[in-house]
């Protein structure tokens, strides 16, 4: 049986009772779990926003800060500026550029990007708005599928964004002018384009500029088209007066392109991009007709061109056919002189409908034999160069080719190369030989005897009013006072109460009658010639004696 204690034995302390306590989480731990998913999702969302990293070269860093400057596309930000760097070479700076993830076509190989900033060029005032704002980087996306991440900034903004309709030409000219980045370009004086590059010509001898013409006007430039400078204006004076021609004022100030269709244009065809066209000067010149192939020519001068200047031109009857090239002094080891060898470029095709005729006669297929011959045929009857004065006031001279029928024979050589013109002396030559003839025979003038004979003229002359002066004015003065008297007396003598003036009534009514009795007389003779023979007939005579009758009544003499 089992034992069972006694009340009054000591409890013994039996294994202890292990109690499990639950985990609770304290609210303080809340805020920083709540935290760190935030910003694993921001992490997780900019990593998948995020865009390409590139880096963009400039010559300055102005108006650009880290993480403030944007980057922007039609206004819209596309990205910012995260760093800023010198270049090794300090030459440039590099801003690092973190772009968003729609903006990935930014980082293709041929975008573009620059620094919008205030500016004042060709094309007016851009950039206004930066100047509460402040400056940003512009970009443009190109169409290139290849990517890079270093690029070169651009220091002006470009005109022609991608995508923009329109075509681009090259214009080839001999000097800018007043042209620059952003000027018009005119299409019957409506602005089309403008400006968009220049550069010189790889030989250094030339500028192409780069336009560029929005759609649709580009459908109007052809092959044919011609373009010209239209910078400034131009002023012309002539029989209808004075005339001004401009394009706008804005090309006055900042310079324009215009280009137009010639009328006389065959076959227009639509001009391709990057179609390379000349650049003229003025309207007038890049409206003419071809020139046709150029023709060098000599001349020879045995006095000197002071005023020929390079470009000055060449005409023929009139009609200008080139332009002075080049200028030299030669040497002549016989007269011991030194004449003036100029250079000329000729166009023969611009004689028009002569040229013409003169081509279909022709006698030699070489273009450059036939042109020989027509030359040494001329040069046979007479023609010759001349330098003539254009300007009096500014003293400029041109060449006029024209014939001399004075001119003597000269042997022209028709193996030459360039052909050589013989020259003639020009017209202010001849004028200053004629005025040194005139001094030549003044000088041989006895001036002196003639200026003693003057003298003693006038000594005498003197003499002779001082005696008419003395003597004869006195003289004629008294017999004008008695001529005035007489003229008094006569007057007084014919008034209406004297004797002198009743005579002279009298006088004159005899004159009368006896003027009208032989007008009677005169009368009845022509009608009765007769009676210068018979006489007069009486009344009492019979009828037989008589004349035939008159219709006017006769009238015997008084």
């Amino acid at each position: 049986m089992p034992e069972h204690p006694s009340p009054d034995a000591a409890p013994t302390p039996g294994p202890p009772e292990v109690k499990r306590r639950r985990f609770n989480v304290s609210l303080v731990w809340l805020v920083p779990i709540v935290a760190a998913l935030v910003g694993l999702s921001m992490v997780v969302h900019n990593a998948r926003q995020a865009g390409p990293q590139i880096t963009v070269s400039f010559l300055t860093a102005e108006g650009l800060e880290v993480n403030k400057t944007q980057v922007k596309y039609k206004n819209v930000v596309i990205g910012k500026v995260t760093e800023i760097t010198l270049a090794e070479d300090r030459s440039r700076i590099n801003a690092t550029l973190d772009l968003e993830g729609s903006a990935k076509s930014f980082a293709s190989e041929d975008s573009r990007f620059w620094v919008v900033r205030p500016r004042i060029g060709a094309g007016g005032i851009s950039g206004v708005d930066t100047l509460l704002s402040g400056s940003f980087i512009g970009a443009d996306a190109g169409a290139s599928t290849e990517t890079r991440k270093d690029f070169v900034g651009l220091e002006t903004p470009p005109l022609i964004t991608y995508g923009q309709k329109g075509t681009r030409y090259t214009l080839r000219t001999d000097n800018l002018g007043s042209l620059d980045i952003g000027s018009s370009v005119y299409y019957r004086r409506i602005p089309v384009g403008e400006v968009v590059s220049y550069k010189l010509t790889e030989d250094g001898k030339g500028v192409e500029v780069q336009i560029f013409v929005h759609a649709p006007h580009d459908k109007f430039v052809t092959r044919d088209t011609r373009f010209w400078n239209a910078s400034g204006f131009d002023l012309s004076l002539s029989a209808e007066g004075m005339k001004v021609d401009t394009q706008s004022m804005s090309s006055i100030l900042a310079g324009g392109v215009a280009f137009v269709e010639p009328n006389y244009s065959p076959n227009p065809q639509l001009a391709e991009e990057l179609t390379q066209f000349t650049l003229f000067n003025d309207r007038e010149t890049a409206m003419a007709p071809a020139d046709g192939p150029p023709r060098y020519i000599r001349m020879r001068f045995d006095q000197p061109l002071r005023g020929l200047v390079i470009n000055a031109p060449v005409e023929f009857h009139g009609v200008n056919l080139g332009r002075v090239v080049s200028i030299d002094l030669d040497y002549d080891e016989v007269n011991k002189s030194f004449p003036t060898v100029i250079g000329a470029v000729i166009y023969p095709s611009r004689l028009g409908k002569a040229h013409e005729k003169i081509l279909k006669n022709r006698d030699f297929n070489d273009d450059e034999a036939l042109a020989v011959q027509m030359m040494a045929q001329l040069v046979a009857r007479g023609l010759r160069a001349q330098a003539r004065t254009g300007n009096l006031l500014t003293g400029q001279l041109y060449i006029a080719l024209d014939f001399d029928p004075t001119a003597k024979p000269v042997a022209f050589d028709v193996s030459a190369r360039p052909v050589e013109i013989p020259t003639v002396p020009g017209s202010l030559d001849k004028l200053q030989e004629q005025l040194q003839g005139v001094v030549d025979k003044l000088s041989k003038l006895p001036l002196e005897q003639i200026a003693s004979n003057l003298n003693g003229n006038l000594v005498e002359l003197q003499k002779t009013l001082k005696q008419v002066n003395g003597e004869v004015l006195p003289q004629v003065r008294s017999t004008l006072v008695e001529t005035r008297k007489t003229m008094a007396s006569a007057n007084d003598s014919v008034s209406e109460d004297s004797p002198q003036r009743q005579q002279l009534g009298q006088a004159m009514e005899e004159f009368q009658r006896t003027a009208r009795s032989v007008r009677v007389l005169t009368d009845f003779l022509s009608r009765h010639p007769e009676a210068l023979i018979r006489g007069r007939i009486k009344d009492n005579q019979p009828d037989s004696y008589r004349s035939p009758p008159s219709s006017s009544r006769e009238i015997e003499p008084q």
